[in-house]
């Protein structure tokens, strides 16, 4: 699945500092927005359809004027409380608002005006989703204004902007708030009532409460004291005495639990404060078996209700905790409630008391008097570096979720040469259905992307039962799906043509062929983050002025979400994080013709230690291991483009792949196999 972009679409300089979630350029000069004159998406789209009154849009402007809010605009971002890319069908405000689906967005709405902000991904889905009442913002590109730059040109100074404190991380609504005091703007923090749930009411989805499971100690490879304990040495080191965690996925590491709340994502919905001497997760207790209430007890987890979380955090001030948060993911509604209670407490928040105590297990109590420590979370980077036992699941779900691709390329295939007519949705649909087969699998990692033709350059295309295409064999077809396991997660993309391509089409897909060799290739020094790998992929593309509008490589999870940071490979040089050993990442480059065809060639890697002659400055080199073994099709290869070097990796990797997947598969998936792995030229 190709690099995501931006999930917080309202603050240029959040963009920039984003680690994992966004791949889109940003002009370095601030643009004026009174040269701005977006174009509405009815003037976007081929055949809209009549304005009509937009009813949810009425009822929401509505509530401005009420007592309760008082406001002038309202912004409504893609993310639940947090900050998480895939979310429960019960917080999809911004989709349900603005009619548009797409993962990454964010939607604005003013007494005379709506507008939605989304990047390259879904320029092409938004047109054809927005109705006339809203004006498409291609953010990224040049002259497209922020979220803040928008209202502060067409908001009368002074106004109120309100926001679902909850919604925004602490550091957006910093710079949100600091953004729209250029025009005296005041950001309203409306605590008690979304105003998106309130129109919503009875038609929005109930919040899930699926059981959570217990993560298998051979997959998870370190048990939960083990990581509480680093935890809180890292508390100890920091002069911190509890921390906040909210993003699901590092809960669910930490305490090697896995949930289903959140589609495509084993995570649930949870939050969890660890201090020196105890840890609470905030949950609902529906969600709690006897046999995972007894895990948690023999881990020393207590359970609170999932909407304390605020209380506790009032608490944690009164007794003078100094709390870690990371303001980058941690929501302003936590933040802003731990500043209040130490002005309530404290008199002031910051003043510390360095008093110390002892505890019993002989780590140092950090109570200081409410002071915050604003860090990244450690969990994100332990978390990102994969153990043994989880690279040892993700190479054998990979294996396993090869195998049943090969299964359904075979069906495929056999249905489209025989004249069968096939929608992308019946493509998505069977392949399901072998990945179902395999042994320990749970769900897929997102919305498959089945796409023919022009369908291919709507890169987050998600095809619909009522509105798919079929899949035309003249055409190229682009496959980027993955699956959950109970041991690992998988992402993968190729793209075919079941005809004969064009000379043109060759020459796109050999060009990213080339890119993703040169980075699975790459060599490059410990301590280097991931952005000076971009270019690798990139360079064959740019030769004849091609490029694409996403990252190449995003962090994956062992059996948790198919994005994860910190870590990324992308031409965006805000992400530091160095690439580490044992990290996962995705080598995806690919290119999009609009209205034309999608290319994107997809394995997944992990890194690992080169072995290099030479070591200079006495530092040591890494490079990837490949955990995908699916063929590329030779079909669609130009080799007068290629050099002796690059066949003889093509080569490689088909020989990999018979000898890793072949042991797995008989009949005719295991001669489609073959035929798809011989040596070439």
């Amino acid at each position: 699945m190709e690099c995501l972009s931006a999930t917080k679409m309202f603050s240029q300089s959040y963009l920039q500092r984003i680690s994992f979630h966004g791949f889109i350029f940003i002009p370095t000069r601030k643009i004026s927005c009174s040269s701005i004159t977006p174009k509405p998406s009815s003037q976007l789209q081929r055949n809209s359809p009549i304005s009509q009154p937009d009813h949810k849009l009425t009822a929401l402007r509505q509530l401005f004027s009420t007592p309760n809010f008082n406001i002038d605009a309202y912004i409504i971002p893609s993310q639940d409380a947090h900050q998480s890319e895939f979310i429960a069908d019960c917080y999809a405000r911004r989709s349900y608002i603005s009619g548009f689906t797409g993962s990454a967005g964010t939607a604005v709405v003013t007494k005379d005006k709506a507008a939605l902000w989304t990047d390259g991904r879904y320029f092409l889905q938004a047109e054809q989703q927005l109705t006339s009442g809203w004006i498409l913002m291609r953010a990224g590109n040049l002259g497209v204004p922020t979220t803040s730059e928008w209202l502060n040109n067409v908001m009368a100074p002074g106004s109120r902007i309100g926001i679902d404190p909850f919604l925004f991380s602490s550091n957006a609504a910093d710079e949100l708030k600091e953004a729209l005091s250029e025009k005296n703007h005041k950001l309203v923090f409306l605590y008690d009532n979304n105003l998106v749930d309130e129109i919503w009411k009875l038609s929005r989805p109930k919040p899930p409460k699926k059981h959570i499971r217990v993560h298998d100690l051979k997959y998870a490879g370190l048990d939960v004291p083990s990581k509480l304990s680093f935890l809180r040495a890292e508390l100890n080191d920091a002069g911190s005495s509890a921390i906040v965690v909210s993003m699901l996925d590092e809960i669910a590491w930490l305490l090697n639990l896995r949930g289903s709340d959140v589609p495509h994502s084993p995570v649930m919905y949870a939050y969890l404060v660890v201090e020196i001497d105890e840890a609470k997760l905030f949950i609902d207790d529906a969600k709690i078996t006897p046999e995972v209430m007894r895990y948690l007890k023999n881990s020393g987890i207590d359970l609170r209700p999932y909407e304390s979380i605020l209380p506790e955090v009032e608490s944690l001030a009164a007794k003078g905790a100094c709390l870690w948060l990371d303001s980058s993911s941690v929501s302003a509604a936590i933040t802003d409630t731990y500043k209040g209670a130490c002005n309530k407490y404290m008199g002031t928040a910051g003043v510390a008391s360095k008093n110390k105590r002892v505890l019993p297990n002989g780590i140092e109590d950090q109570s200081c008097g409410s002071t915050a420590v604003y860090k990244s979370s450690p969990i994100s980077l332990a978390k990102a570096v994969k153990n043994e036992a989880e690279l040892q699941g993700m190479c054998g779900s990979h294996l396993r979720d090869a195998a049943a691709l090969a299964q359904f390329w075979t069906w495929l295939e056999n249905k489209i040469s025989n004249g069968a007519i096939l929608t992308e949705v019946d493509a998505v649909d069977k392949l399901l259905e072998f990945r179902s087969r395999q042994d320990g699998f749970v769900d897929t990692s997102f919305d498959t992307i089945s796409a023919s033709g022009a369908n291919g350059a709507i890169i987050h295309y998600k095809p619909e039962p009522n509105s798919c295409s079929t899949i035309d064999p003249e055409k190229l077809f682009l496959l980027d799906s993955g699956a959950q396991y109970i041991d690992g997660t998988t992402d993968v993309t190729r793209t075919v043509h079941f005809g004969e391509p064009s000379s043109w089409q060759k020459e796109c897909f050999t060009r990213v062929l080339q890119g993703h060799i040169a980075l699975d290739q790459a060599i490059f020094p410990e301590n280097y983050p991931g952005f000076v790998l971009d270019a690798f992929a990139r360079s064959s593309l740019w030769k004849i002025g091609l490029d694409y509008r996403h990252g190449t490589g995003h962090g994956v999870g062992a059996a948790l979400n198919v994005h994860e940071g910190p870590q990324s490979i992308s031409f965006r040089f805000g992400n530091m994080t160095p690439l580490l050993k044992g990290m996962v990442v995705s080598n995806e480059p690919g290119y999009y013709e609009d209205h034309a065809f999608g290319i994107r060639i997809e394995n997944l890697l992990y890194v690992k230690e080169a072995d290099t002659p030479n070591r200079f400055g006495g530092i040591g080199y890494f490079g990837f291991e490949k955990l995908t073994f699916v063929p590329i099709q030779i079909k669609l290869v130009d080799f007068s483009l290629l050099s002796a070097a690059e066949i003889d990796w093509l080569n490689g990797y088909h020989k990999q792949v018979w000898e890793k997947v072949s042991p797995l598969l008989d009949g005719a998936a295991r001669q489609w196999l073959w035929d798809n792995t011989r040596p070439s030229r």
